[in-house]
């Protein structure tokens, strides 16, 4: 989106340093790579990076001006130089302004596991009745919130943002400048107890997405004690679970569901329970928003997994179920219990370590181990330092490899093609080269 100068200067507080040329309007960037002719550059500060020092490169690629945190002129041929304390801060009080000015009803969604996946399921589900926008891939921290805001049509009517965290009082910082009208907590899991080292803490991060939320919005959550004990909104709100008066499911294959929710029989393209709980979310989204249940079947029917979610594959003569997005020991069950009931005949899991779990991690590998153990004609195939607890603990055919090739020759060399694969593991672990390595030396 496109402000006159003055917009930016009002919105984002600064101070004017100087002003040469302020006619036209103008977008603002943060990234030199993509900085296009007249932007204004926005300088952020990481734990690794000061974009300070870029930009002169912004003005070589023709941008008119830059913000800056440091008082001191650095390019005497900028026509637009203007001071702010943070730099981060202004994008997050810019982006709110954009979300003042075209005001869409505001969809806010996070969680320890499948925040991806109901935010997906809620577009599919309001794009049916409204003009929809939501955040891509990756873009659920504070910059990713902005650039998801700030690229908004003018005519949108419904903005989805995904809220993702590492710690507390990010979420917070997050809802306090999208200002949510509806907010939905999926789930609470151990995702990043590492850092948070309790679940009480994480249920208390994740509830931080009502700190912006309208007194007279509404929020969703799995019931659950600990989101329960958490809450402190004072406004509306309604607990989901697969336990709830109203949900009869009816059918479940690896591929397929059906259930009925409230007298509307709903299908899902994607087997799993989980998923199920997560259309729960969307069903109850679009009902909010006006949307009759019918036109809610169609848009959860025409719902579809993104990549590296449940993305099932022909691959080398294997059946291949991508599943390596991401992991934790809650995304970590439910994609193993999902894929050892539904489908039949002899299975092999590829699996990989989950991140940031901290002093516990060898026990929710452990665990992982140990749900295996229940099933029947199954082996298993670990990657990395934590996943050899994994093995450690399964009582089935398992091995054990340091890294992605290996696994990769060793599936190629052992396992008969017709197999069915199921890769799960944190996205840092690339599970994706295991499957390209696969395809190359089965060519």
């Amino acid at each position: 989106m496109k402000f006159t100068l003055d917009e930016i200067i009002k919105a984002t507080e600064a101070t004017v340093i100087k002003c040469t040329n302020k006619a036209g309007c103008f977008a603002v960037s943060t990234d030199t790579r993509t900085i296009c002719i007249d932007d204004i550059y926005l300088p952020l500060k990481g734990e690794k990076f000061d974009g300070h020092h870029f930009v002169q490169q912004a003005m070589d690629k023709g941008a008119r001006g830059y913000f800056t945190s440091k008082k001191r002129v650095k390019c005497s041929d900028a026509k637009i130089i203007l001071y702010v304390k943070d730099t981060l801060v202004a994008y997050l009080k810019l982006a709110r302004y954009c979300r003042e000015k075209i005001n869409p009803i505001v969809v806010a969604v996070t969680g320890s596991s499948g925040k991806t996946t109901t935010k997906e399921m809620i577009a599919s589900v309001l794009q049916t009745s409204y003009k929809v926008h939501k955040s891509p891939l990756n873009h659920n921290n504070e910059i990713g919130m902005c650039q998801t805001i700030l690229s908004q049509p003018q005519d949108c009517e419904v903005l989805i943002l995904e809220m993702g965290m590492r710690g507390l009082r990010e979420i917070k910082l997050l809802s306090k400048y999208s200002m949510p009208d509806i907010a939905v907590i999926v789930n609470t899991g151990s995702a990043h107890i590492g850092r948070l080292k309790t679940i009480e803490n994480i249920a208390k991060a994740k509830c931080e997405i009502t700190a912006g939320l309208h007194p007279e919005g509404v929020l969703y959550a799995h019931d659950s004690i600990l989101i329960k004990n958490a809450n402190k909104y004072k406004g509306s709100t309604i607990y989901l679970s697969l336990q709830m008066s109203g949900l009869k499911i009816l059918t479940k294959t690896p591929d397929y569901s059906e259930f009925i929710f409230n007298d509307q029989k709903y299908i899902l393209n994607v087997g799993g329970e989980h998923n199920i709980q997560d259309a729960l979310y969307a069903i109850c989204v679009g009902l909010k928003l006006g949307i009759q249940p019918e036109k809610i079947a169609k848009g959860l029917a025409e719902y579809r997994p993104i990549e590296k979610r449940w993305e099932v594959k022909e691959i080398g003569g294997y059946k291949i179920i991508n599943d390596s997005y991401n992991a934790n020991p809650e995304s970590m069950k439910a994609a193993l219990n999902t894929f050892l009931s539904l489908y039949e005949g002899k299975k092999v899991v590829v699996l990989g370590d989950m991140g940031e779990l901290g002093e516990n991690a060898a026990k929710y590998h452990r665990n992982a181990g140990k749900l295996i153990n229940r099933y029947n004609d199954v082996s298993v195939v670990t990657v990395g330092e934590l996943a050899k607890y994994i093995t450690e603990t399964c009582e089935h055919e398992a091995v054990s490899f340091a890294d992605n090739k290996s696994a990769a020759k060793y599936i190629v060399e052992n396992i008969p093609a017709g197999t069915l694969i199921l890769f799960k593991a944190s996205r840092s672990m690339k599970f994706e080269e295991i499957i390209s390595e696969i395809e190359e030396l089965k060519k």
